[in-house]
């Protein structure tokens, strides 16, 4: 019963996150790695890729989120609302799209100590972006809506 237990909860937290295929390529070649990103809905989360049998592991953070909620203040005013009531209002709580997509930074680390950095770019559950490995070495990238864990 425990056992059976242990497996729900796994369940519905793993039911939380969404996450993406992650796909790169490297600029002088055609091969392609794959690999996985998971967004927890927190503005970070985990990412993993593996190239020629050495897989990166770190975390990815929004750098600039996808939306942003501000005040729109207007003027002081009275006004007469339906049914003829009558109030005052003084402007509302907004939420406007960030047209370019979110924008996050990722940092990964292989098990030998060498080391891939990313950034990406988010938007509609799409994205893509570049990462560059401690040689040098450039990569292109792209995010589909996949499994959170890969």
């Amino acid at each position: 019963m425990r056992k059976f237990i242990l497996i729900a909860v796994a369940a519905v937290l793993g039911g939380c996150a969404t996450g993406y295929q992650v796909a790169v390529m490297p600029r002088d070649t055609g091969k392609v790695y794959m690999g996985m990103a998971e967004d927890p809905g927190t503005g970070e989360g985990r990412m993993s890729i593996t190239i020629e049998n050495k897989t990166y592991n770190g975390t990815w953070v929004h750098t600039t989120p996808e939306r942003t909620t501000g005040w729109l203040s207007g003027s002081f005013g009275f006004g007469v609302g339906r049914w003829g009531r009558h109030g005052w209002g003084t402007g509302g709580l907004i939420t406007m799209d960030n047209p370019q997509g979110a924008e996050a930074k990722a940092l990964l680390t292989a098990g030998d100590g060498t080391g891939m950095r990313c950034d990406l770019r988010t938007g509609q559950g799409f994205g893509g972006g570049t990462c560059r490995d401690d040689r040098g070495r450039e990569y292109d990238v792209q995010l589909r809506p996949g499994p959170a864990r890969g």
